[in-house]
């Protein structure tokens, strides 16, 4: 299969698991627990059925983000060097963003850091950082050291503060379980999130940070016009929420494969910043991803940026 136009194809939302970190299956079944640990025949050949170049491979939730204890960083960075050896190994094929150990800030940096030299092209943090916001204060020495290392923190979902799940969900969580996941639990915690990074005044202190989200921004692009203009009423602290959403964050099409969607992103937040992903194996076909690209209602010149040109230019690829 070829996206046409002709072009290299980069998906960067592409998940697999480590046999340390994940060493049990969190109750997936089997099938999608053996997809998740495959990093060579089944995934090289989806890949190639579906015309994608290169995966930029990413532990899968919670990853690092529930771990604590002395064991932590010694841990992650084992899991960083398996996956190091997983991209050298098939280096036209595959990349990767690090796992960091948010339970220790400064080693997480060093870690991103380390791991940057190793040719990774930046790092995914999940959800919640046993149970904190990632963007409270203590975890700002890891956005410092992206910012000065010009490399994405890439901000994916977990499941939701077990708080939320009971208020929000439990209602309706044993009749359709996705609920806390996928289908809406995961895009309200990240798109939280992502309003409380900018609230935070993170981007005043790094301005030059770069932060990407999935699912086509996990609805942020639909909002920004009624947040920011609510933000700007007299009485509150000021905040450009727009110009930082449109500067500072890149989208990806992981998962998300609409045409008004994606338009709706085009046109708030600009071409340059949308990335071709699948999240792949949660969605069990690449096939479907890359067929979209026929559908778009956007040029060639446009479709070769999301595909490869705007990951080319923010990984470096």
């Amino acid at each position: 299969m070829l996206i046409k136009p002709k072009c290299p194809v980069i998906a960067v939302e592409e998940h697999y698991w480590d046999k340390e970190l994940a060493a049990s299956d969190q109750g997936f079944k089997p099938e999608l627990a053996a997809r998740l640990r495959d990093v060579g025949t089944v995934r090289l050949r989806e890949m190639d059925e579906a015309g994608i170049d290169i995966q930029v491979l990413s532990h899968g939730s919670p990853s690092a983000q529930e771990l604590s204890g002395p064991e932590a960083v010694a841990l992650t960075r084992r899991v960083n060097d398996r996956l190091a050896a997983i991209v050298a190994a098939n280096p036209t094929r595959f990349a990767a963003f690090a796992a960091l150990p948010t339970c220790d800030p400064a080693a997480a940096a060093d870690e991103l850091e380390r791991t940057v030299k190793l040719g990774f092209k930046g790092a995914m943090l999940h959800g919640l950082g046993n149970g904190v916001f990632l963007d409270d204060k203590r975890f700002w020495p890891i956005y410092a050291r992206a910012e000065r290392l010009d490399v994405p923190i890439y901000f994916h979902p977990s499941v939701p503060h077990p708080a939320v799940m009971d208020v929000y969900y439990k209602d309706y969580a044993k009749d359709f379980p996705m609920v806390i996941r996928a289908a809406w639990g995961y895009t309200v915690e990240t798109a939280t999130l992502g309003v409380r990074l900018i609230l935070s005044g993170l981007f005043d202190a790094h301005p030059k940070l770069k932060v990407i989200l999935g699912h086509l921004g996990e609805t942020l692009p639909f909002m920004v016009w009624r947040i920011d203009h609510a933000l700007k009423r007299p009485g509150a602290k000021q905040v450009a929420f727009r110009d930082v959403l449109c500067s500072n964050f890149w989208l990806t099409t992981s998962g998300f494969f609409s045409n008004p969607a994606l338009l709706c992103c085009v046109m708030e937040m600009g071409i340059d910043r949308i990335l071709f992903a699948v999240d792949w194996p949660f969605e069990s076909d690449n096939k479907p991803a890359t067929r979209w690209f026929d559908t778009m209602p956007l040029s060639d010149e446009d479709k070769a940026k999301i595909a490869s040109g705007n990951a080319k230019r923010l990984l470096r690829m």
